[in-house]
């Protein structure tokens, strides 16, 4: 095994270096090949989504299904547009000259993948690696082995098998993998792996993309919230998303009003047993679910004030809603990752930029409010990844926003453009004609060369004229 891995990213590496992925016309091929499949395969997908999540349908076309086709139509919009070199001004020091930004793939990637999303997060990088000219392997969770299978045996059906691989396995494979050299490594998961990866780089000096996570907040300050806060939270998987919700922070004189309505909302969404719901989806597996029953179980954790039901062996949890719980809790520790919501009270709003900022920076941050200037306060105060006023989550639909994180909750971006940007080297280039030898800039040095070449390097007209048509001459 470990021997045709190392095959494969030997064939891989030959294979770009042949050339074979860098034409147009070879990029846009993969990308129809990936949108035929995510065509074609839907209700396979959709079946390896439900196997491995306990998926809803709506949500495994919304969130997975449509948004790999949107990637792909977009790539393929303008994948000559991004491709072709960028002209950029030339200083008149350098004259004569033209200059450019020639895009150029950095060659072999590996992309390891999430088991949450596991049909986008899986393809949405390497859309991105592909429509940037690299050979691509893939290394899909284990967490999702339905998925990862279906991946394993779908693609190599509609795109280049030889260029573009996936390798399956565990912990011990993806070592293996991150022991190999890279030219860029692209990973989607909780940041105690992304300090392995990110260290596994490293030794190779492999540029890393970290797409992590963190606590979410949610600062409430008017009643338009609760729909699109359940839609962000409970509707994306369960919680068991980078971008849920991880906890809401309003007004002591708002939380009631605020519960009253999320109340009403899950129960329109879930029904009054939402265990038995179709439209909400499982915890993963059992670990998790007996992660997240800890921090329900928490001594100091305040009562449930909503939900709370659970059923272990079908690894469902309900819409669980807290009050006030400690903010040195578990649950106000880690990232929940889970259908768990605590709300925090404050007495005035701007009170909740104290508190967020006491923590790692967010790879989402959601305010709710008319206030524009308050809108602006929480945009100036507020550092994370991205930034949503008045809804949840739908940010990351927006191919002319780069998705990614800061700090703790990862670096690098992708989405669109800054996918393909992700995957290349934007190459400097300049072209110099042969007139207008400059001597000054020659040995033997002199005074009256370095009087020209200062005056060239302030930018004085005068000099680099008689630098261009070379004077001091015979020194």
């Amino acid at each position: 095994m470990v021997e045709s891995r190392a095959a494969a990213v030997q064939e891989l590496r030959a294979r770009f270096a042949a050339g074979q992925t860098r034409p147009a016309e070879w990029r846009a091929a993969q990308l129809r090949g990936v949108l035929r499949m995510a065509t074609e395969m839907e209700a396979e997908i959709c079946d390896a989504l439900h196997a491995d999540l306990g998926k809803p349908k709506t949500e495994a076309h919304v969130h997975e299904l449509s948004l790999i086709k949107s990637s792909c139509l977009f790539a393929l919009k303008n994948l000559k547009k991004w491709m072709k070199p960028q002209k950029v001004p030339a200083k008149l020091m350098n004259f004569p000259s033209t200059a450019r930004i020639t895009p150029e793939p950095l060659g072999l990637v590996l992309v390891i993948s999430a088991w949450n999303y596991p049909l986008l997060l899986s393809l949405d990088p390497v859309i991105g690696a592909i429509a940037a000219g690299n050979a691509v392997a893939l290394k899909p969770s284990e967490g999702a082995p339905a998925m990862s299978s279906l991946l394993a045996e779908l693609l190599p059906r509609f795109v280049d098998g030889t260029c573009i691989k996936v390798i399956e396995g565990g912990v011990k494979e993806t070592t293996a993998l991150l022991n190999q050299k890279w030219d860029k490594i692209f990973y989607t998961g909780n940041s105690r792996v992304g300090r392995v990866v990110m260290a596994a780089a490293a030794k190779h000096l492999t540029p890393a993309v970290l797409e992590l996570g963190g606590k979410c907040p949610v600062v409430v300050d008017s009643n338009i919230a609760a729909k699109r806060i359940a839609a962000g939270k409970w509707g994306c998987n369960n919680g068991q998303a980078c971008i849920a919700p991880d906890f809401i922070i309003t007004t002591q004189a708002f939380a009631p009003k605020l519960l009253e309505s999320l109340k009403k909302v899950l129960e329109k969404f879930y029904g009054k047993d939402p265990l038995l719901s179709a439209d909400l989806s499982r915890v993963v597996n059992a670990s998790h679910f007996g992660r997240l029953k800890g921090l329900m179980d928490e001594e100091m954790v305040s009562d449930i004030v909503f939900g709370g039901q659970r059923d272990e062996q079908q690894l469902k949890i309900a819409p669980t809603i807290f009050l006030d719980v400690p903010l040195d809790s578990a649950i106000m520790k880690e990232e929940i990752f889970g259908p768990l919501l605590p709300i925090l009270t404050v007495d005035k709003i701007h009170e909740s930029f104290g508190l967020i900022n006491s923590m790692a920076k967010p790879l989402a941050a959601y305010l709710f409010t008319r206030d524009s200037e308050l809108q602006n306060q929480f945009e100036g105060a507020i550092s994370a990844g991205g930034m949503l006023f008045n809804d949840t989550s739908i940010h990351l639909t927006n191919p002319y926003l780069p998705f990614g994180g800061v700090g703790e909750s990862g670096t690098g971006a992708y989405h669109g453009k800054f996918s393909f940007d992700a995957f290349s080297h934007r190459k400097a280039v300049m072209n110099r004609g042969f007139a207008g030898e400059a001597r000054a800039r020659y040995p033997p040095y002199s005074a009256p060369k370095l009087k020209i070449l200062k005056g060239v390097l302030e930018g004085k007209l005068g000099d680099m004229i008689q630098a261009i048509l070379g004077f001091p001459r015979g020194k």
